[in-house]
């Protein structure tokens, strides 16, 4: 084989609709390493990129919180099995991206495969844990059960890319939510390589869309999106969170705001986020009357 080869550069694109597009506008921007070095060049979204991912999650909503919890589990297991085969190719992403040596970039990837697997094992249960019969006062069953919100917007950390990556976006499509992901600015392309592993596991097109860009520039439409449910503001500082919780109000959406534990990826992650974007349905039913056979019901 030729010494004088040349590399086969990779082309990043978007991930929306389970498919891989260019941006619309055209654009790309320079991704470098911790030390200045050129990466490769990521895609620059545009307002209308972010509207064509809020289009392609709305239309996966309705299949995906429709799935069963144990389905929804076996999907995002699936996500950890198809991460852990690219391995290799994601130690070193990671490792460029965040500046770190090959062993701490190799734990990073692997506790984001947990991240996954403990996702996974939640979906058929947190309904246990934030529902469930509520006593009352009269002859009524009272039962609560939690609900998918709809579409959310999450906004990934824009340090520690990969872990906090995982972190933001498995709880949201665990509990049935389809979500626009706005990748850290400064360390897209671990992101948009994980578009990849989502569009060759079960994970349906559209659950999942990335996008990558100036934060800001994205963010703006999709908070003041009338068809956005929620937003979670992780990746947005102070004074950019202030202004999306504004027009986030015009349609009322829920907005997670950071919290104390987002400092630490590899902490316990809890269920607060499981728990962020679900809407809690309470159903009234009368009991002990009598149907026409005589039973009770």
């Amino acid at each position: 084989m030729s010494d004088n080869r040349l590399s086969v550069f990779k082309t990043y694109k978007l991930y929306v609709g389970g498919k891989f597009p260019r941006s619309e506008s055209g654009r790309v921007y320079e991704v470098t390493d911790s030390k200045g070095k050129w990466l490769a060049n990521a895609p620059q979204s545009s307002r209308k990129d972010a509207r064509d991912a809020v289009v392609a999650a709305r239309k996966a909503f309705g299949g995906w919180s429709g799935a069963t919890a144990y389905n929804r589990g076996q999907v995002l297991y699936r996500v950890a099995e198809m991460l852990e085969g690219r391995r290799e190719q994601f130690v070193r992403e990671v490792a460029e991206a965040e500046g770190l040596s090959k062993s701490r970039a190799a734990a990073v990837v692997d506790a984001a495969v947990d991240r996954w697997v403990w996702y996974a094992g939640w979906t058929d249960k947190i309904a246990q844990v934030v529902g469930g019969a509520n006593p009352v006062a009269g002859p009524f069953f009272n039962l609560s059960t939690p609900e998918p919100t709809g579409v959310v917007t999450v906004l990934a950390p824009q340090e520690s890319s990969f872990l906090g990556l995982v972190s933001v976006i498995a709880p949201v499509i665990a509990a049935g939510n389809t979500v626009v992901v706005v990748a850290s600015a400064k360390s897209p392309l671990p992101a948009l390589s994980l578009g990849e592993v989502l569009a060759t596991s079960d994970l349906p097109g559209g659950v999942v869309n990335i996008l990558s860009g100036k934060t800001a520039e994205i963010a703006a439409p999709l908070a003041a999106h009338q068809d956005v449910n929620g937003i979670d503001l992780t990746g947005a500082d102070a004074e950019l969170a202030k202004e999306l919780e504004i027009a986030a109000a015009d349609n009322l959406k829920r907005v997670s705001r950071p919290q104390p534990v987002d400092s630490d990826w590899t902490a316990d992650p809890g269920t607060h986020r499981l728990t962020a974007f679900l809407e809690t349905k309470t159903v009234w039913h009368p009991t002990g009357a009598l149907g026409a056979s005589g039973s009770s019901y």
